[in-house]
């Protein structure tokens, strides 16, 4: 468990990209040294490696923009040279109706882009999060692939569904796992337990926001906690991560939320936050562009303090943490991505939100 404490860090030195953006939540990295943004009002831009903005890609599905929802994350496929291409996921917004009862959900969709193209192409919805509900929080939406091509996909409880993260009949949060055609792979674990959804991988989140893939070949995750109590997880398959039962925050406002921080069959984080730092983005670097001090640390953003957290991981823990703020005035930092050319990427989350780049150690 972390708190603040000791001496300050010195601020990151940052190189701005890109500017002008409007709440990017997703960066993706195209060749030729371009990127590939998503903006949560439902817009999705290829930016110039020197910064240009192009015009939004055509060919979206309707986005429910709102609240924490929108236009989420975007990853391109392992083989994107030769397929071109990508996955998103977003708000789905449901059937029309009253804007009072309006309801919507988490998707994932696959889509190519075609070099040159002025929008997407072959776009398929694989996945809808069930079920839809009238909600503007807790969206989740960050995806990460395997090696062996399939998906994973981070899923929130949607706020006032917390309950829904403890029952298998339901994608509330869920870790869920799918083929890149939408289909369930046949060795995940709860395809033939009865009443469980089959594209349950585990259960028991609250509001996941970070996803990657570790020099270890496991699958890290962060998720919000309520206040306090964020956490990195490496979600095992079919297991409970405890959500509401278990936390390490407490009620807005004070207060013992569920039944304290730990319970038989329910898994423990292998790192919290307290206070919380309100985690988004999540990235290993691999690279020796920092030095070898920072090789192989997990790299996480801070909404709330503007920081990036770096993580001294080894034997499946984590070992040490490091707050590092950036130069300049404080902004929300909304993702984090290791690029090809081995640097750390950043989006600033802002009505005039960023893409930064960490330059190499000198």
């Amino acid at each position: 468990m972390t708190q603040p404490a000791g001496a300050p860090a010195a601020p990151l030195a940052v190189e701005t990209v890109a500017q002008g953006l409007e709440h990017p939540w997703a960066v993706a990295f195209l060749p030729g040294g371009r990127f590939l943004v998503t903006e949560r009002p439902g817009r999705l831009r290829v930016v110039q490696a020197d910064g240009r903005l192009e015009p939004p890609l055509a060919g979206l599905p309707p986005v429910a923009a709102g609240g924490q929802g929108g236009l989420l994350d975007v990853v391109t496929d392992a083989d994107f040279a030769r397929n071109r291409r990508i996955y998103f996921c977003y708000a789905e917004p449901g059937p029309p109706g009253l804007s009072r009862s309006r309801t919507n959900s988490t998707a994932l969709a696959r889509a190519t882009l075609p070099e040159g193209a002025a929008g997407l192409q072959d776009v398929k919805v694989l996945f809808s999060q069930r079920p839809k509900v009238a909600s503007s929080l807790h969206f989740g939406c960050r995806i990460a692939q395997a090696t062996d091509g399939n998906l994973f996909l981070a899923l929130g409880e949607r706020y006032h569904h917390k309950d829904d993260a403890q029952q298998l009949g339901n994608h509330h949060g869920k870790l869920v796992r799918i083929t890149p055609d939408g289909a369930v792979p046949p060795d995940n674990p709860l395809r033939r337990q009865a009443g469980a959804l089959p594209e349950i991988w585990s259960y028991g989140h609250r509001n996941p926001q970070g996803a990657t893939f570790g020099p270890d070949g496991q699958l890290w995750t962060h998720e919000h906690g309520p206040q306090g109590g964020d956490e990195v997880n490496r979600p095992l398959p079919g297991r409970n991560y405890g959500w509401p039962v278990i936390t390490h925050g407490e009620n807005y406002g004070g207060g013992k939320l569920g039944e304290g921080a730990a319970r038989a069959g329910m898994e423990q984080p292998l790192h919290t936050w307290v206070p919380s730092i309100a985690p988004s983005g999540m990235a290993f670097l691999t690279s020796a562009r920092y030095g070898p001090a920072w090789q192989g640390s997990l790299w996480v953003g801070s909404l709330k303090f503007g920081t990036l957290h770096r993580l001294e991981v080894g034997d499946g823990k984590v070992l040490r943490e490091e707050a590092l703020p950036l130069q300049g005035p404080r902004e929300r930092i909304r993702d984090v991505r290791q690029g090809p050319d081995g640097l750390l990427y950043l989006l600033t989350d802002s009505p005039q939100g960023r893409l930064l780049r960490l330059p190499a150690a000198q």
